[in-house]
């Protein structure tokens, strides 16, 4: 049946159910209704924060919630972020309040913050947003456990109705002379029986809500359905009197916005005619900086909270900050910056994309313009069950037990981190966290700021220094240490290929070394990696290839030797680094190899990587088995008497499967009834006949199982051994060169498993 073409537009990479395609994203009508319900949790929890971080900077009312709005609908829009929610911050409470005085009027403020707008903008365009891969994930983590904390603890006494001040105040010193602690210690003397009731409720129904789903309510996120509860609450609570009458400092309080007209006249302009004053400026580059900052560091600590892990473009966001910033300038309202306690609120009420955040926004204009009366209902109490849920999410014990066990490096960070924004606020705190993790970089670059060993390459013993990633001019002394240490008459390689930044100290002392004082001592200096960026050209002083006077002045004895050093080398991870350009330069005019090594043709057994050998050191014959025949014989005479190795290296291995089916079809009861194979592979398998029969014999001794592990390798040895005897009964031109003292033939078996290669004993009659 021919195929139907799909209708010209239409997709299928889609689910049936989308009708919306967002930065390419896919959204669905069930995702579109999980966006609007968190949404309406993330408004009811923003609309107090933008009232209070008003109140808190000595603004208007008014221009936080321009801000929420902004943030919501035009930076929503505009972000590359699915999950991050902006508004004002009450991070930024203490800047906002300074500046505004210090510019004398809030005016003059709203034009700094325009200016600042473009310059975010200004460093979006210059992708200055790269700077967002430099935090590190335990500082980020520090920060969410820190604001984790803070939720809870700075919710508390509203949940119980005591401390009706705002509720942004993230930082430990209040505005009303209060602290963190402090205030917790008020309750004892100061809470509200009806606030508490309806705290405690809402605090219990949102735990039992995330454990006990009810089929019909599962789609309606907890914290809407406590709202709704918690204005039933205050309305019951108004009719019994006393204790339990909720007052209007115990509710959200909304200004009261009439119409368009009046939200029109209580807007404030920026004033213009300061532009050129150098105050205006310097206001503006530092709200500018400060916004990008928390903007970054929340945005990635939000990256972190989503089930989804996705990406958010950090230039993109600098822009649409920017924007929000400049139009929020222009209609009188605060700084925006992406905000945390909304966002992580946004990802637990379930938000599936941005549109979450932009129905939030609009959520924020149209209850301010139309029904102020029903949120000033709200207890904040209610929503401060909300946060002290979230905040026990963010700053589980888990958490801390996890960055506990990633060791003392990860673990010192997140907790100064967390204890820095407790006691300060969350931008100290985290420019703390920052200089705590780079204080243990630096402290792991003055205990290994650099890797010294002797290495034994073709023409003798060379020492490598190989520096760190980060060489500061705190690693001068253990380098100034390490070069001292070479002796006269010793070859020392100074590597740089893992090396990101040297200081120029370090560089200058290199560069003294290299032309004076190694010289002076008889030390010949090679250097690798350095690059053109750090004015320092490679140089190799020694042969990093075989060249003919190397191989004949080498024994087989001295390549032996430097087999069983490089398979050492590939056993504890530390390979010798080689230019392999350099090596096919060097080799291209011709070959002389140290040995050839007869292998088994197993795709994990390449000899140049077992025995960590370069480009042109061995010539390898590959069969399957290791086995032997007249033209592989043929090759091995040319390795030895034309291309002058001096070694023949037989490796088998373990888990060979060439033996395992030779040992099927020859131990097989009744081989007829195997399935057939090719006639090609015949000669192989009785090649290793005899290996099998002799290792059948002795596990009659041994009782050793012809079907375990144990017999597979003892067939692999012998048949090493047969093929080594062999070897030397076939070829004249072996033989003799071994009766003459210039040739061995060894054999070895490389495990699969460790990676070590084992020499077998040189059969009798063998130099």
């Amino acid at each position: 049946m021919p195929t139907i073409p799909p209708v010209s537009g239409q997709t299928h990479s889609n689910p049936p159910d989308a009708f919306l395609s967002v930065d390419g994203n896919s959204v669905s009508a069930r995702s579109l209704s999980r966006d609007l319900l968190a949404s309406v949790v993330v408004f009811l929890v923003a609309l107090p924060l933008c009232l209070v971080v008003a109140l808190a900077s000595g603004a208007p009312p008014l221009s936080g919630l321009i801000a929420g709005i902004i943030g919501g609908v035009v930076v929503g829009l505009l972000s590359g972020s699915q999950t991050s929610v902006s508004g004002p911050s009450p991070g930024l409470t203490a800047i906002i309040a300074a500046q505004i005085v210090s510019l004398g009027s809030l005016e003059g403020f709203l034009l700094a913050l325009l200016i600042a707008g473009l310059i975010q903008i200004a460093l979006g365009l210059c992708r200055a947003g790269f700077i967002a891969s430099f935090f590190p994930s335990s500082v980020i983590q520090g920060l969410l456990s820190a604001i984790g904390l803070i939720l809870i603890l700075k919710q508390f006494p509203h949940l119980l109705g005591h401390d009706p001040d705002p509720e942004g105040e993230m930082a430990f010193s209040q505005p009303d002379s209060e602290n963190t602690f402090t205030e917790l210690m008020r309750i004892l003397g100061d809470w509200h029986a009806g606030a508490a009731a309806i705290g405690v409720f809402s605090l219990v129904a949102l735990v039992a809500w995330d454990k006990v789903k009810i089929p019909v309510l599962s789609r309606l996120p907890g914290p809407l359905v406590v709202v709704g509860f918690g204005i039933t609450l205050a309305d019951l609570f108004q009719n019994l009197g006393g204790p339990w009458l909720i007052g209007e400092d115990h509710l959200v309080n909304v200004p009261v916005v009439k119409n368009l007209s009046s939200l029109h006249e209580m807007m404030v302009s920026p004033d213009f005619s300061r532009l050129a004053e150098p105050a205006i400026w310097a206001a503006a580059v530092t709200l500018a900086l400060v916004a990008c900052l928390e903007t970054l560091l929340n945005l990635e600590a939000v990256d972190k909270l989503d089930p989804q892990r996705r990406f958010s473009p950090t230039n993109r966001e600098l822009m649409a900050q920017g924007a929000g910033n400049m139009l929020s300038g222009l209609v009188g309202g605060l700084p925006i910056t992406s905000v945390i306690v909304r966002s992580s609120v946004n990802i637990n009420a379930g938000a599936r994309s941005r549109m979450s955040t932009v129905f939030h926004g609009l959520l924020l204009f149209l209850c301010v313009l139309l029904l102020p009366g029903l949120l000033g209902r709200i207890p904040v109490s209610c929503l401060a069950a909300i946060l002290l849920v979230t905040g026990f999410k963010l700053a589980s014990p888990k958490v801390f037990s996890r960055m506990w066990q990633g060791g003392k490096d990860r673990f010192a960070p997140f907790l100064v981190t967390v204890l820095a924004i407790l006691f300060t606020d969350l931008l100290v705190g985290v420019v703390v966290g920052l200089a705590v993790s780079l204080g243990f970089i630096l402290a792991s670059n003055m205990r290994k700021p650099l890797r010294s060993q002797v290495e034994r390459h073709h023409t003798g013993e060379i020492r490598r220094i190989s520096l760190a990633n980060q060489v500061s001019f705190l690693s001068r002394g253990a380098l100034d240490r390490a070069l001292h240490l070479a002796n006269p008459g010793t070859h020392l390689l100074i590597d740089a290929s893992e090396t990101n930044y040297i200081d120029s100290d370090v560089l200058e002392m290199i560069r003294e070394f290299r032309d004076v004082t190694g010289p002076a001592r008889g030390v010949t200096v090679s250097l690798r990696g350095f690059r053109d960026r750090f004015g320092l050209p490679d140089s190799i002083q020694f042969q990093e290839h075989v060249t003919r006077e190397l191989q004949e002045k080498l024994t087989w004895k001295d390549v032996l030797d430097l087999f069983i050093e490089g398979n050492r080398r590939f056993q504890s991870g530390n390979r010798l680094p080689r230019d392999f350009n350099r090596q096919l330069q060097a080799t291209a005019g011709g070959q002389h190899p140290l040995a050839v090594v007869l292998s088994c043709m197993d795709s994990c057994s390449p000899a140049e990587i077992l025995f960590d050998l370069g480009l042109g050191d061995i010539l390898s014959v590959r069969i399957a088995g290791n086995v032997t025949s007249p033209k592989l014989l043929g090759s091995i005479d040319y390795a030895v008497t034309v291309a002058g190795a001096k070694l023949v290296v037989v490796l088998g291995h373990t888990r060979c499967g060439a033996i395992a089916a030779a040992i099927e079809r020859n131990l097989a009861p009744d081989p007829d009834r195997l399935p057939p194979i090719s006639n090609n592979l015949i000669p192989i398998i009785s090649d290793i006949r005899e290996a099998v029969v002799a290792a059948s014999d002795s596990s009659r001794t041994t009782g050793i199982p012809t079907d375990s592990e144990a017999f597979r390798d003892d067939v692999t040895h012998r048949n090493v051994v047969i093929t080594v005897k062999r070897l030397l009964e076939d070829s004249e031109a072996v033989s003799n060169l071994v009766h003459q003292g210039q040739l061995a033939v060894v054999g070895a078996v490389w495990d699969v498993k460790s990676g070590r290669v084992e020499f077998i004993k040189v059969p009798r009659g063998h130099p």
